[in-house]
């Protein structure tokens, strides 16, 4: 059935503190009916709002023609936020790359990754066009398949640029060092940045508290955790500074596979042989299964 292929999208803003241009890029999604916003994570300390999409998807849209419900709400925020959101205004302390620092489609239900890949491409396309802002392609979208954490890494986003491990102003490089796959290839506009935005298997994020203020310990705890540092398979992990703790920031690219109570042990058993207090962590958004109930609740209450 139709209303069985479904799509999500997360996209991720930087900015948690302005309501007004917040309260603009949400509204964005009144002309969009078919399309539901089901979470908004806001974090002031980050400076960082996620947002959780769904709407169903066309059988047809393996052809690039297709216009779907979700592409056209999910580029009006993109576009607002553009609009209201300056990057040289920004500073927080979780990296970003722009005022729209990550987008990412996840097929559900019965939608292929391949028609989520089409999607992505679609939307990075007219952004990278109508919008000038240089835009990366990751995952399933992307020809070689590479992965967000590589386009991140050559374009220095873990790297903080200010005090007190803080991201500030706009960014300090000109696009070059990595050619986009849309937009403008000589250099991202100082109030925009870039976009990066891809197509992969659902991703849950899940973070974990750590009370301590020493940022490289925290960060090598990370490390450890991460697959890319010999931890844990399909695992992410980054140290990030939160008020008067720290964090370690998880995605967790195969959540059956490696989830997150093995990512607290995890963290947990190494804070312990550095005589570290380790809190209980939290997801920042809703499971795959939840979402999909709730668009579903939404559907049949109308």
């Amino acid at each position: 059935m139709l209303k069985s292929m479904l799509a999500c999208c997360k996209l991720y803003v930087s900015e948690s503190r302005n309501t007004h241009a917040l309260r603009m890029v949400e509204s964005s999604l009144q002309g969009h009916p078919k399309t539901l916003l089901v979470n908004r994570f806001t974090d002031e300390v980050y400076n960082r709002v996620g947002y959780t999409l769904i709407s169903v998807l066309n059988p047809n849209t393996s052809n690039t023609g297709t216009v779907s419900p979700l592409k056209e709400a999910v580029f009006d925020m993109i576009k607002t936020a553009y609009e209201f959101i300056d990057l040289g205004m920004h500073c927080g302390t979780h990296p970003r790359l722009g005022v729209v620092d990550h987008v990412c489609f996840h097929p559900l239900r019965c939608t292929t990754l391949d028609q989520a890949a089409t999607l992505t491409c679609s939307v990075a396309a007219q952004v990278g066009e109508e919008l000038a802002v240089p835009t990366y392609l990751y995952g399933a979208a992307h020809t070689s398949g590479r992965t967000l954490a590589s386009i991140r890494r050559e374009l220095g986003y873990f790297k903080p640029n200010s005090d007190q491990n803080q991201w500030a102003g706009s960014l300090s490089f000109n696009v070059p060092n990595l050619k986009p796959d849309f937009g403008p290839t000589n250099s991202a506009q100082n109030s925009k940045g870039v976009l990066t935005i891809g197509a992969t298997k659902w991703v849950d994020n899940y973070n974990v508290p750590i009370r301590c203020t020493n940022i490289e310990l925290v960060k090598r705890i990370a490390r450890r955790v991460s697959e890319r540092g010999g931890g844990l398979e399909s695992v992410q992990a980054m140290g990030l500074a939160h008020e008067d703790v720290m964090e370690v920031a998880c995605n967790l690219l195969n959540p059956g596979q490696i989830g997150a109570d093995r990512v607290q042990a995890e963290v947990e058993r190494l804070g312990k042989e550095a005589g570290l207090n380790v809190g209980k962590g939290y997801f920042t958004d809703f499971s795959e299964e939840r979402i999909v109930d709730l668009y579903m609740e939404s559907v049949n209450s109308m």
